[in-house]
């Protein structure tokens, strides 16, 4: 009966099992890259919450209160009753101007960077006339001394000076909170004269400063709505329902100017209750840092599986070829320092460039798998053989990871390339009379 140790079966099964088998930590390696980036989510979120959150700016606009009357069931038994309730008719400007710089500045919670800005608006407009005819409501229950201009903003922390509103050449001062929160959840207001004059229009304007992190969004309430956004950001990344029309990105900053419609948006110039949310209209720019360490990581350790087959494969045919016998011991001694490198590159990348980490960490998992396998096979030779198709190896995958929008054809077109050079060297070999390492064994 042949020698388990040289049956050629037993082998690849017991390779196929420690395959499997190191897909565990391989596993626990993504589980830990998925730990790591929220722990520097929590980061950003912390100093976020101390500095001021990601703003998003919603308005001005104008809110009229009024009174409306309901049919409401007291009781089971009893008729249903007219209920006064407050509600509001809001009206959007016609004409609506921000005009703003955003200076960004890095903040540091332990190893993790976070982007906050300090930024100054200019934000100007005009109303037409009110026009409380279309709503066919009793002009009895409108409360037109109790209407105000409301500005929503996120995060009310990142004010920074006193507010004031220049309306129709009046200075009017702000309050905190909005009259309601159909439009936006947080925010200041300003109670406005109006006239139900059909002519009279209102120009508004004000300034603010305000801070913010990583994030400033605007909704685009005017009839007309132009954005103009200046910042010595050089990695802006501009998001939301809308793209600037023109923008310029250099090493100095970014320029960057949008221009919407009411036309280009789901929702109309005035109505009554929360009809419609705005709130998906929103546009503006995240103020990036250039890093993807975590989202680079976890694609790198996504080809596990790959860089355990192909080096396996790689010894069983050594085994094969050379006459030699490696135990399923030094096998998995092997696949654990392959796995020790996805660790290696998460570590490192914290502290250096991403690049930079894959090399360093390539470079010693190469090292240490080359001295082990010259030092149980004895043989110089093999050792180089085995290092530079690893290198060959992390240098394919290297490549993909930089190449996203080619990373599948580059990826199908190389393990097409393997599985062709595997086929080339194996094609003569006879399978049925082959036995791991008898060669060598009897001559001893």
């Amino acid at each position: 009966m042949k020698s388990i140790k040289h049956n050629i079966y037993v082998k690849l099964a017991a390779i196929i099992v420690l395959t499997l088998l190191l897909l565990i930590p391989s596993a626990m390696v993504m589980e830990l890259i998925r730990e790591r980036e929220q722990t520097q989510e929590d980061a950003i979120n912390e100093v976020s919450f101390k500095w001021s959150s990601a703003q998003t700016l919603t308005g001005p606009y104008i809110s009229v209160p009024y009174y409306k009357y309901v049919k409401q069931q007291s009781g089971k038994d009893s008729s249903a009753q007219l209920v006064r309730i407050k509600d509001f008719i809001y009206f959007l400007p016609q004409q609506l101007d921000f005009v703003g710089d955003i200076q960004p500045e890095k903040r540091y919670r332990g190893i993790y960077e976070v982007v906050v800005y300090e930024s100054k608006f200019i934000i100007q407009g005009q109303f037409n006339a009110i026009n409380l005819k279309a709503f066919e409501i009793n002009p009895r229950n409108i409360l037109m001394d109790k209407a105000s201009l409301n500005f929503g903003m996120t995060d009310l922390k990142g004010i920074e000076s006193q507010i004031s509103l220049i309306w129709n050449n009046k200075s009017i001062p702000f309050n905190s909170g909005l009259s309601s929160n159909d439009l936006a959840s947080s925010g200041i207001h300003a109670t406005v004269p109006l006239s139900i004059s059909d002519s009279l229009n209102y120009n508004f304007s004000l300034s603010i400063d305000l801070k913010g992190s990583q994030q400033i969004a605007f909704v685009p309430l005017g009839k007309t709505t132009d954005v103009s956004l200046t910042s010595p950001w050089i990695s802006p990344s501009f998001s939301g329902a809308y793209l600037p029309d023109d923008r310029e990105v250099n090493d100095a900053g970014f320029n960057a100017k949008w221009n919407i419609l009411h036309l280009n948006r789901n929702y109309p110039q005035a109505w009554t209750s929360n009809d419609y949310s705005v709130a998906g209209s929103s546009f503006g720019v995240d103020l990036l840092l250039p890093v993807d360490r975590y989202r680079k990581s976890m694609r790198v350790a996504k080809y596990a599986i790959l860089f355990l087959a192909l080096t396996f494969m790689v010894f069983f045919f050594v085994e094969i070829l050379q006459s030699v016998f490696i135990h399923p011991i030094q096998y998995l001694l092997v696949g654990i320092a392959l796995i020790v490198f996805f660790s290696l590159l998460l570590a490192f990348s914290e502290y250096m460039i991403f690049n930079w980490a894959y090399a360093l960490a390539a470079v010693l998992t190469l090292i240490l798998i080359t001295l082990y396998t010259a030092s149980i096979l004895k043989s110089k030779g093999i050792a180089g053989l085995i290092s530079s198709v690893l290198f060959i190896l992390y240098a394919f995958i290297f490549t993909i990871i930089q190449l996203e929008d080619y990373a599948l054809l580059i990826g199908s077109l190389g393990i097409f390339i393997v599985l062709a050079i595997v086929m080339y060297f194996s094609r003569k070999i006879d399978w049925y009379a082959i036995s791991i390492g008898g060669q060598k064994d009897q001559n001893q």
